[in-house]
């Protein structure tokens, strides 16, 4: 793997040009605590004036989103699984997971995986007294996800619930392809649109692996998350990190986010959680590790995420080259042939 599609991190707004840039920042979800309340997204539509983009059902519990897009900069998924008949073991004992009606759910989706400097709970421990994390995860009456969800009766299903976003990719495709300059790289590290700039031509949208960005109806200009550039600036968190009210959603220096979220898959599968696992932490993927990554609590596919994304551009300097290699082989031959009609 060449150096392009390796390295630190927080390297990107260097490359970019920017001179002493502060270190790379951005969002670490954690989906085994979200509770789909949707805050986030009010907050991002509230902060950054973001359309309303409707309130369809659209078939899908009450996901009225469907997708991250020009109008939905954040989306929060709701996924309903169905339990196998006579309540076979899911693989999820002891982790509710999802909103419930009795008051033991705010113990429940503890542990906040906070540090202590900013004001939360320390690993290993809960806010409430008397409670640690593994007691609290395995108290009685949450036997696996969704048999206190709602109705305490209900069984039959379980709710994943997750906050998608744009992944402000290492590597991000759509940058590569803006041929105006619209995207360009901040000295945070992330990737954000200049509206006055943008020509609504949708090469990006082509470009991102993920189907984030997207034109919006009526100007036709690419719209996506910019990770509150304007707060940053103003040493704010973003909107929606703000707003959640569970931290599912944590901001901060991406390289201490990826150590903080090792450290909770590791206290996942200690509680018995193997099917946690993280997504798009990984600097030697197919777009060099994302800005915005996830823990997840099945496979991606399941979220809607693809399963190995890949930025369409990681090749394209091959291709040229491969493509300059067999064009000069056909000017050559051409060239050889007239020449040997002229012998002739």
């Amino acid at each position: 793997m060449s150096n392009r599609w390796s390295g630190p991190l927080h390297d990107v707004a260097a490359d970019a040009g920017h001179v002493d840039p502060p270190p790379r920042v951005g969002f670490f979800t954690d989906t085994s605590v979200c509770i789909g309340c949707k805050a986030c997204e009010v907050a991002c539509k509230e902060w950054n004036a973001v359309p309303e983009d409707g309130l369809d059902l659209l078939g899908m519990s009450f996901d009225n989103t469907g997708a991250l897009g020009a109008d939905s900069w954040r989306h929060v998924a709701f996924i309903e699984q169905p339990r196998r008949l006579g309540h076979q073991e899911t693989g999820f004992a002891g982790l509710p997971t999802g909103p419930s009606g009795i008051p033991e759910t705010a113990v429940a989706v503890e542990p906040r995986l906070r540090e202590a400097p900013r004001g939360g709970a320390e690993l290993g421990t809960s806010p409430l007294p008397g409670r640690t994390e593994p007691q609290a995860l395995g108290m009685p009456g949450f036997d696996r996800p969704g048999d206190a969800t709602g109705a305490e009766s209900r069984t039959d299903f379980r709710w994943l619930m997750a906050s998608d976003v744009c992944k402000h990719c290492t590597h991000a495709g759509c940058l590569d392809v803006c041929p105006t300059g619209a995207l360009f790289r901040t000295e945070f590290g992330t990737v954000v649109v200049q509206q006055d700039i943008c020509n609504g031509c949708g090469y990006c949208v082509s470009g991102c692996p993920y189907g984030v960005i997207d034109r919006r109806e009526g100007d036709g200009r690419a719209q996506k998350c910019t990770l509150c550039y304007d707060r940053l600036s103003g040493g704010l968190e973003p909107a929606c990190a703000k707003a959640c009210p569970t931290d599912s959603i944590q901001f901060g220096e991406l390289d201490e986010l990826r150590e903080r979220a090792a450290r909770r898959v590791e206290q996942l599968h200690g509680l018995g959680v193997p099917e946690a696992r993280l997504y798009g932490h990984d600097p030697n993927d197919g777009v060099g590790g994302d800005g915005a990554f996830f823990l997840l609590l099945d496979e991606p596919e399941v979220y809607g995420l693809p399963p190995n994304p890949v930025v369409p551009t990681r090749d394209a300097a091959a291709m040229w080259k491969r493509a300059g290699l067999a064009a000069a082989a056909f000017a050559v031959a051409g060239v050889a042939a007239f020449l040997g009609e002229g012998r002739r």
